[in-house]
């Protein structure tokens, strides 16, 4: 009875092991925010490796004060959020509308436009790049925060995932609601948003992500610099004689609203993969 009671017991050597190859992975992941972090702390003095990494001696936060008190900074963290939370938004109400339509409404040519719609995944951006500004340009969306936005609103990978989760969703929970007399935009509104909300929140922090770390499109249609956005206004600094510790200061400002949309969405995280079959 011991002996195989021995045999069931993990093997505490393997899972140490595994503790510490895990534990190493995360500090050499977290390194270079440690040291972005640190040395930001060290404004006008030399930097000089390892010891300036070390969080000892004279550490001031004068570089956050001028990076937040720089009017340029200021203008690029608000535009940065209005084109991430207004993407954010538009995109999980298209997508939530077309992977609802997508996945439980049926209507003739609705799997040959969806498999074509899935297709644009394999059309590289760059390949659109120019047509998607001539017609913005052709617009007068060039310096406009529409022109930023709207090209980013048909989203395949969320419509894709909005449609894997909603199929999952009982239809008879749906017919029971028609029987009931509610029409097709009432059970979108109460009842398919309240039971899509991990998928939501998932989807919501990947598109956040993607948006708030956009360089190219912004850089391109952003035209003036009061219109940049953090990733673009930051990479500017590059060419200036900005120190060191100040660029690293913005980069961790831009960094901030990223963990705290990931402390907000956590929990919502591990079940909407779960059920919408995202492969890690």
């Amino acid at each position: 009875m011991s002996r195989s009671y021995r045999a069931l017991e993990p093997n505490r050597f393997g899972l140490v092991l595994r503790w510490v190859g895990l534990s190493l992975a995360a500090l050499i992941c977290f390194f270079p925010f440690y040291a972005m972090v640190v040395l930001s702390l060290r404004p006008g003095t030399a930097i000089t490796l390892p010891d300036s990494l070390v969080p000892v001696g004279q550490l001031s936060g004068e570089s956050y004060a001028q990076v937040l008190s720089g009017q340029n900074m200021l203008r690029w963290l608000v535009n940065t959020l209005v084109y991430s939370l207004v993407s954010v938004v538009a995109v999980l109400l298209f997508s939530s509308m077309a992977g609802y339509a997508f996945a439980k409404k049926r209507f003739p040519g609705r799997d040959a436009i969806f498999w074509s719609f899935i297709a644009m995944v394999m059309v590289p951006f760059h390949v659109i790049l120019t047509p998607t500004f001539i017609l913005i340009a052709s617009l007068s969306g060039v310096g406009t925060y529409w022109g930023l936005i709207l090209p980013s609103l048909a989203n395949v990978q969320a419509v894709f995932l909005m449609r894997q989760f909603i199929l999952g969703l009982p239809d008879e929970l749906f017919e029971a609601a028609r029987i009931d007399g509610a029409g097709e935009f009432r059970i979108f509104w109460t009842m398919v948003l309240p039971l899509c909300k991990p998928i939501l929140a998932t989807l919501g922090l990947f598109v956040f992500l993607w948006h708030w770390n956009d360089f190219l499109w912004p850089l391109i249609v952003g035209g003036r610099n009061d219109m940049w956005t953090l990733t673009v206004g930051i990479s500017s600094l590059q060419a200036e004689h900005v120190p060191l510790s100040t660029k690293l200061a913005g980069s961790t400002v831009a960094l901030a609203p990223i963990f705290l949309a990931y402390l907000f969405a956590q929990r919502y995280i591990y079940e909407g993969v779960t059920m919408s079959g995202i492969k890690g």
